[in-house]
């Protein structure tokens, strides 16, 4: 059969090659990660978040993410992944952005700036809020801050721990972008409609809230908690593997070698003095024997997201935050994908096969 044929079938889309794309390349054997061409493992320690995400927009290195504009959100709640869905779609209204098909190339530019560096604003803000402070950080504190991560966490926080700025900005790096994800293609999706640029980010968000995308990472620290609190890892990976339940933070669906974002952010865990490092490393090392016994098949090695969840502890960021945290370093991928999708132009338009009942009338129902 024709892989072209109407009639062929791939569940989930899996395999099927939609856009082709100068941003990002995830090296699926020999586990390299590459932001148009150049290797995270040169970027992390040597240039902040904000230039990765002018490399991701602009393929450039000295372009920076603006900063953010004077905004008072309308409606914070606290519940940083709703907060940041609802007010990035609101922001389409307050700055009547116009539609991508309508509008520059530049000007879409200018627009995902605005919202990315206002993204972060709201996601700190909602934290706050979370935190039980309702009045927000001044200006001029913020204004403190020599990198987003730190500025970040001044309105947030009102103060900047340098370990926590770097735990920050090495996860917002090794997190910027990674091909066509489950949100990157929401975002391109809704690009391709003519959408504008806050309403192709806001479902970006909505995507990537959920516990098989962004959501993940939230549940790896209670389960390091758990592990740590039974004392046995061998026990536990036995037990859990035993009741089908999935040990989070293992396998990937692109890399067969190692995940190279779990490889950096292992090492910064380290670095930062994790104090679950060890028995994040002892489970790692009895679950990958454990799961290589039971699934031979198939490798299922550490993940961006288990390690993750103690570089953010090391930060002091609640694992309810996590998915949102996601969403911040994102924001420079989902820029780039739009932008690339605007200039292409591409119409997707998957088709569906009918497998309900055959023709039938309404006397057959009664």
């Amino acid at each position: 059969m024709s892989s072209n044929s109407s009639t062929d079938f791939s569940p989930g889309l899996e395999g099927v090659v939609a856009v082709e794309t100068e941003i990002a390349e995830p090296d699926r054997e020999g586990g390299v990660l590459r932001y148009r061409g150049i290797d995270i493992e040169e970027l992390v320690g040597q240039y902040p978040y904000e230039n990765v995400w002018g490399l991701l927009v602009d393929d450039d290195l000295d372009s920076e993410m603006p900063e953010p504009e004077p905004y008072e959100p309308a409606r914070l709640t606290g519940n940083a992944p709703a907060d940041l869905q609802a007010e990035t779609a609101r922001l389409a209204g307050e700055w009547k952005l116009g539609k991508l098909n309508e509008i520059s190339d530049e000007q879409a530019r200018n627009d995902l700036g605005r919202l990315s560096s206002q993204m972060m604003r709201i996601v700190a803000r909602s934290a706050r809020l979370a935190d039980g402070a309702t009045d927000p950080i001044p200006d001029d504190v913020v204004a403190r801050g020599h990198t987003a991560a730190e500025k970040f966490l001044l309105q947030w926080r009102g103060k900047a721990d340098r370990r926590h700025v770097k735990a920050i900005d090495t996860y917002w790096i090794c997190t910027a972008e990674h091909g066509l994800n489950a949100s990157t293609f929401t975002a391109r999706v809704t690009a391709y409609t003519g959408a504008d640029c806050a309403a192709a980010l806001s479902w970006a968000v909505g995507a990537l809230s959920g516990p098989l995308h962004g959501g993940a990472l939230a549940y790896v620290k209670p389960m390091l908690d758990e592990v740590t609190a039974m004392g046995d890892p061998e026990k536990w990976v036995r037990e859990a593997l035993d009741a089908r339940k999935r040990i989070m933070g293992f396998g990937h669906r692109v890399y067969r070698a190692e995940d190279p974002r779990s490889r950096i952010l292992k090492r910064t865990a380290r670095e930062l003095g994790s104090p679950q490092i060890e028995i994040a490393e002892r489970l790692e090392e009895v679950a990958l024997v454990e799961l290589e016994r039971r699934h031979p098949e198939r490798p299922l090695r550490t993940n961006v997201e288990y390690y993750s969840a103690l570089v953010l502890d090391v930060a002091e960021i609640p694992p309810p935050l996590a998915p949102a945290m996601f969403a911040c370093s994102r924001v420079a991928g989902w820029s780039a994908h739009i932008l690339e999708q605007k200039r292409t132009g591409r119409l997707f338009r998957p088709s569906a096969r009918y497998v309900g009942p055959g023709e039938r009338s309404l006397s057959q129902l009664s």
